[in-house]
């Protein structure tokens, strides 16, 4: 498999899997249990009604978690390929940002598909008992991140590979190869040659 097949390959798989992880959170957030929707079964117990949200919060979890593993893995150790590229400072601001997009995505899932679990706790709070709910947009600004961690984990794949490819084809400035050295004429006065062949 050819350079360019195998970072279209990657680049696709990543791509389906963000938009996959996307999706299923932007579908978690119209299934999430709202407040209305929780009942007391005595004045110290809440009840939950069943949701998909749950399962829905985990698998997008999982799609982004391994979106996040093909991109590192294919692109390989970042220490090794900082010294064989040319401009540094596109490929790790899209490393950084894409782990922090990730980290912050991935917890908002795991804590909002841990909000949807069927229980029966409550929170005393001023003398009153209240029960836990997701708050509107946790699961859709999960949906956002994800894209953007997605996106910006391609885009370093991307420039990574291109600034590698670059090396490997000569165009890194790595290598200048000589060139023959044009020197201007220069004129010498008659009377210099009279006297060599005076002297001579």
């Amino acid at each position: 498999m050819t350079s360019r097949k195998k970072s279209m390959l990657v680049c696709a798989l990543v791509g389906i899997l963000g938009f996959l992880s996307a999706v299923l959170s932007f579908v978690a957030e119209a299934k999430r249990i709202k407040g209305s929707e929780v009942r007391f079964s005595s004045p110290s117990e809440c009840v939950y009604p069943r949701s998909p949200a749950l399962a829905l919060g985990l698998m997008a979890a999982v799609c982004l978690m391994i979106a996040q593993v093909i991109i590192n893995v294919a692109t390989g150790c970042i220490c090794c390929r900082k010294s064989s590229t040319s401009n540094w400072t596109l490929p790790i601001l899209c490393f950084v940002l894409s782990w922090l997009t990730f980290v912050i995505a991935f917890l908002l899932l795991l804590t909002g598909a841990a909000l949807n679990d069927e229980h029966g706790e409550e929170n005393m709070y001023f003398g009153s008992y209240n029960c836990y709910v997701v708050k509107p947009g946790v699961f859709a600004g999960a949906a956002s991140l994800s894209l953007a961690s997605v996106v910006l984990g391609i885009m370093y794949y991307y420039s990574v590979s291109l600034a590698a490819t670059k090396v490997l084809n000569g165009d890194g400035g790595a290598i200048v190869m000589g060139q023959p050295q044009q020197h201007d004429p220069v004129f010498v006065h008659e009377d210099t040659y009279a006297r060599r062949q005076a002297y001579s």
